[in-house]
């Protein structure tokens, strides 16, 4: 019998996340999960409170000194890697805060969830990604090709930048055997959705939300076999808001 495989899951508590621990713990893989908060037991998966890791990954420190529980918590090999965790900050009214009205702290912590961590989790386990020939996914955002009326500007420019080290990734990795690609979402039905979506899903060909499982399926199907000759790309899931 083939071993279980295992994902590193960042940002699992929720929406996108909370819908791939469950499309990855269906398919019987064991699911290690990052958050800022502690495990919450009344999430329903198996084994979750030790396969949890509690990381800020706005806190540099915090990230790299993260790599060894990690590692510990492996048996040399890791199959796949999804790098979920963002931050949209916004202004005290809840509105979306521009290049003119951010403050350079929370550019720097903006990028250091959403790019940085990225790149310092799957370089930290570069050997055992290696080891398994396995596949990192880089959650991305429709914000990241376009201005979007809700997401703030360091959002988007980190979400353009994590694009871009997809690529960069998948050039650097290929040579190890491990795959390296990006899914943009659109309009997800999570807690996170600002009022007045409804107005741009009127305009989406779909003409609907997505919901996180939609997005959860394309994640899988990046980690698994049926993708085996993909790599450095970016599948938008988004109803064709993109177009």
């Amino acid at each position: 019998m083939a071993s279980q495989k295992t994902l590193l899951l960042t940002g699992a508590s929720r929406g996108i996340g909370h819908a791939t621990v469950k499309r990855f713990s269906a398919e019987g893989w064991r699911v290690l999960t990052c958050s800022r908060q502690p495990f919450d037991p009344r999430c329903p998966w198996p084994g979750g409170e030790e396969n949890h890791i509690q990381i800020d990954l706005g806190d540099p420190a915090s990230t790299i000194d993260a790599i060894e529980v990690i590692r510990g918590k492996l048996d040399g090999r890791l199959d796949a890697l999804v790098n979920n965790a963002g931050i949209s900050p916004k202004d005290g009214e809840g509105g979306r805060l521009n290049t003119l009205d951010t403050d350079l702290r929370t550019w720097g912590k903006v990028f250091h969830v959403n790019f940085f961590a990225p790149i310092v989790l799957a370089r930290g386990l570069k050997d055992e990604l290696s080891a398994a020939k396995g596949a990192v996914v880089n959650v991305t955002s429709i914000a990241g090709n376009q201005i979007h009326p809700f997401a703030g500007a360091a959002y988007s420019t980190s979400k353009a930048a994590l694009k871009a080290l997809t690529r960069e990734m998948a050039h650097d990795f290929g040579p190890m055997g491990v795959r390296v690609n990006a899914i943009a979402p659109g309009e997800i039905e999570t807690s996170i959705l600002s009022p007045g979506t409804e107005k741009i899903v009127e305009t989406l060909p779909l003409r609907r939300l997505g919901q996180p499982s939609e997005v959860a399926d394309v994640i899988f199907f990046l980690c698994s076999p049926e993708s085996s000759y993909v790599t450095g790309t970016e599948i938008e899931v988004n109803a064709g808001q993109h177009v």
